[in-house]
């Protein structure tokens, strides 16, 4: 063979190959949408094909607050992406029913599952022992409040328990068209219900030994009483009924509620319209039993088992989930990162989350999971709870039938959960 016959071959060879990749499109979906998380990840998915020539990533953006019914449709339809943006709330659901691909065969020989937290893993793991997929970080609700609203209602103390939270907010309520509770009426409001629910009942225990769900006892009927009663007393803004992420952030920096339950990423929003000094991050309320449970989650990304690019798929997962591009994404999005010795990069070691790592090193604080395990949970949380809850913050229902309602469901879920795991 002569130079010129190996010169052909070579730029027919690398002809082909460049075809090869230029056919090669993955899809990837993300759900818990904003303009920065969005532009954040466009960034880190233009490093991935900057390095990867001819290959495309179509990034396709759902609402969250309409994101679980789109994308069910969109799985039904048959439309599965490569990759999706996994709440913790849906894995199951989708693991359970053998859409998702197994991460385990190559979190083996990937370099960065060496640095991975403990937590990152058990949480990789949640259904059914296998990695399904990879969380991007973790959310820890703690309460913002408003220093400037405190001092000129006269609340004087950060509140520390329930009796404190409710006397500030009538407080802060008294002043012209100001409210106590910035609450989440809308999607993703179960995280509230949960923590004021658990902390009146002194346990997050969501089921009893027998796969009881506890919502409908006395103590967990209690503290739904106590959220609906802030909302029908006036002590949260009327508009609050609906009100999702955004609207809540939204409402905490503009001044008009002084309190706020929220993980890190509600950081971004308020640390750029607020000064340092006109507002706290504490620990959250606690109940009778002297116990807080403020809850935390994950989202991650996962691969679905129908995708054709697989090899893709998972250099695009891995590059988004290395530590560099972990810490870029959550100095974005406010979560905490998945890799040990992330914490003591400057930017999480800054004041604005010693809140998060104080309520952490409580120990009257028991950080809770939400029963995930259920594949059900996710219809729960966005659907069944949205609309009962509204009900009864209208006075439609009452805060027992609000619980029974939610122990009925979730009760036969665990049963069967329980008999199938024996």
């Amino acid at each position: 063979m002569n130079w010129k016959t190996t010169l052909l071959a070579g730029v027919t060879s690398l002809a082909l190959t460049s075809q090869a990749y230029a056919d090669t499109t993955l899809k990837l979906v993300e759900v818990i949408t904003s303009p920065e998380r969005t532009e954040t990840l466009k960034g880190l998915v233009a490093e991935y094909e900057a390095a990867h020539p001819g290959v495309n990533v179509e990034i396709t953006s759902l609402p969250w607050g309409q994101a679980f019914e789109k994308f069910a449709t969109m799985v039904s339809a048959g439309q599965t992406p490569d990759l999706v943006e996994m709440p913790d709330t849906w894995l199951t659901l989708y693991a359970n029913n053998h859409m998702l691909e197994s991460l385990e065969p190559y979190l083996k020989d990937w370099d960065g599952a060496k640095t991975l937290n403990d937590r990152a893993i058990e949480f990789a793991r949640s259904a059914d022992d296998t990695a399904y997929m990879m969380p991007y970080g973790f959310y820890l609700r703690a309460m913002f409040y408003n220093k400037k609203l405190f001092k000129e209602a006269g609340v004087t103390e950060v509140p520390k328990t329930l009796e404190d939270f409710r006397a500030a907010a009538e407080k802060v309520s008294a002043l012209p068209g100001k409210s106590g509770y910035c609450m989440r009426g809308g999607p993703g409001g179960l995280n509230g219900w949960v923590m004021f629910g658990a902390a009146a009942a002194g346990s997050n225990d969501f089921f009893t030994k027998d796969g009881d769900s506890t919502f409908n006892s006395e103590g967990w009927t209690t503290g739904l009483e106590y959220l609906v009663d802030i909302y029908k007393d006036g002590l949260a803004p009327k508009d609050s009924l609906n009100w999702g992420f955004n609207e809540i952030v939204a409402g905490f920096y503009s001044g008009t509620c002084a309190m706020l339950d929220q993980d890190p990423d509600a950081l971004i929003a308020i640390a750029s319209r607020m000064k340092e000094e006109d507002f706290g991050v504490t620990t959250m309320p606690k109940g009778p039993s002297g116990k807080a449970f403020p809850t935390i989650g994950y989202a991650g990304w996962s691969m679905f088992a129908d995708s054709e690019h697989k090899d893709e798929a998972w250099e695009l997962l891995s590059h988004l989930s290395s530590k560099d591009s972990n810490l870029a994404w959550n100095k974005r999005i406010g979560a905490l990162p998945i890799h040990n010795g992330a914490e003591s990069d400057p930017f999480f070691a800054s004041p604005q989350f010693k809140g998060w790592f104080k309520e952490l090193s409580d120990p009257d604080v028991h950080p809770t999971v939400m029963p995930t395990h259920l594949e059900e949970f996710a219809f729960f949380k966005d659907s069944i709870v949205i609309r009962t809850s509204q009900e009864a913050m209208l006075g439609r229902i009452t805060a027992k039938e609000l619980a029974t309602q939610w122990a009925e469901y979730l009760s036969p879920a665990q049963k069967n959960w329980m008999a199938a795991n024996q």
